[in-house]
C-alpha cells in the first residue's frame, strides 16, 4: 500500500466504522433489553443450596412445578417472558441446614421433579399439599424474588423487587425488607386457596 491509498482507505474506513458502531450499539441494546426485560427471576442469598417450587396462573389454569435446584449466591429465571399475572407463589427447601420459605397458599407438589396441573384435591390425586408463600408482584412485567438468611436485613429496597423472605420461625419474618409482608399474611386465612 502506497502513501496515497493509504490516505484514500482511512476515510472509507472511518465513514464505515461510524456508520456501523451506531448499528451494533442498538442491535446489542435491543438484544440486552429483550431478554432481561420480561422474567420472573428468584436470587438466593443464602449460603445454602436450595431447592424452590413455584406455582401460578395462566390462561389454561393453575400449575405448580419444581425443583430449581439454585445455589448458594446465585440467581435462576423460574419463568421467562412477560409475566401474566399478578400474584405468583414459592416454596423454597434450604438443603443444606435444613428449614423452608413456606406461606398459607396451599397447591399440590412432590418430592421429585413435577409440573401439576390444578390445585385441588392434592393428597386424593397422589401429590403433596404444600404451603407456598404469595409474591405480589404489582402487575409488574418482570420480577426478582430475593431469598436471604433468618437473621440478615437486606442493604437496600430495590424497586421492582419484592422484599426478601427469610426461613420461617414462630416470632415473626426475620430476612423481611422494612416494609413488606411475610409470606402468607396479605389477608390469607389459613388454607386458603391462591388468589385469582
Amino acid at each position: 500500500m502506497t502513501a496515497p491509498d493509504s490516505l484514500r482507505s482511512t476515510p472509507l474506513t472511518a465513514r464505515l466504522t461510524a456508520g456501523l458502531l451506531p448499528v451494533l450499539a442498538f442491535a446489542v441494546m435491543c438484544l440486552w433489553n429483550g431478554s432481561a426485560a420480561a422474567d420472573f427471576r428468584l436470587c438466593n442469598n443464602t449460603s445454602s443450596r436450595v431447592g424452590i417450587a413455584l406455582g401460578y396462573k395462566d390462561a389454561e389454569g393453575w400449575t405448580t412445578e419444581g425443583w430449581w435446584n439454585v445455589s448458594s449466591r446465585s440467581c435462576e429465571t423460574l419463568l421467562r417472558g412477560t409475566l401474566v399475572a399478578r400474584f405468583y407463589y414459592i416454596y423454597a427447601l434450604d438443603y443444606d441446614r435444613g428449614g423452608e420459605w413456606s406461606g398459607q397458599a396451599f397447591m399440590c407438589s412432590r418430592d421429585k421433579e413435577f409440573t401439576i396441573k390444578g390445585t385441588e384435591n392434592c393428597l386424593a390425586r397422589g401429590f403433596d399439599r404444600t404451603g407456598f408463600f404469595e409474591v405480589d408482584t404489582g402487575e409488574q412485567r418482570a420480577w426478582t424474588v430475593q431469598l436471604t438468611e433468618a437473621n440478615e436485613q437486606p442493604a437496600q429496597r430495590v424497586p421492582g423487587i419484592p422484599g426478601t423472605v427469610g426461613p420461617g420461625n414462630p416470632g415473626g419474618v426475620p430476612g423481611l425488607a422494612p416494609g413488606s409482608t411475610p409470606p402468607g399474611s396479605p389477608g390469607l386465612p389459613p388454607a386458603a386457596a391462591p388468589k385469582q
